[in-house]
């Protein structure tokens, strides 16, 4: 499971506004909606009732909501990149500026499984999330986050 089979250019967000988690979450949801073809009310509530389980914020201003949808046929993913970094509960209660969104099918174990793997060891990697945090550009951001060479040393 590599980075470039959950993302595309067009699911990566640059400067995402948010002033608190659910306002990121609620914004994460209604961009990911068209991309699974599901309303975002419902995208929202699958994130929001992981985040109630607890905290996504996997440390390092890093975080990865994930969730299951009926229906969807492959795992989706999403990143971006905050404005601001936001309040998020995380593991070390720092707040986060790099958010990777998950979706995946009901059916899904161990692929949902080693795609969470894949993306939680691509930030910690402190080097790719300040290459991460030193761009501005979705196509720069989306060219870090597929770079085989530099994401596999992770």
């Amino acid at each position: 499971m590599e980075i470039d089979d959950l993302i595309t250019p067009a699911s990566v967000i640059a400067n995402l506004r948010a002033t608190s988690k659910r306002q990121a979450l609620v914004e994460l949801a209604r961009r990911a909606a068209p991309m699974v073809g599901r309303d975002e009310r419902a995208v929202f509530e699958v994130l929001w009732e992981r985040e109630r389980l607890g905290s996504t914020g996997v440390g390092m201003g890093t975080a990865v909501p994930h969730g299951k949808l009926p229906r969807l046929e492959r795992l989706y993913g999403l990143f971006a990149r905050l404005e601001k970094p936001v309040a998020f509960d995380a593991i070390d209660d720092q707040p986060v500026d790099l958010i990777f969104v998950l979706l995946a099918p009901e059916n899904a174990g161990a692929e949902h499984l080693k795609a969470l793997a894949r993306v939680s060891r691509l930030f910690r990697d402190r080097i790719m999330c300040e290459k991460l945090r030193g761009t501005d550009r979705a196509e720069a951001l989306y060219a870090l986050l597929t770079d085989r060479a530099t994401s596999n040393a992770a």
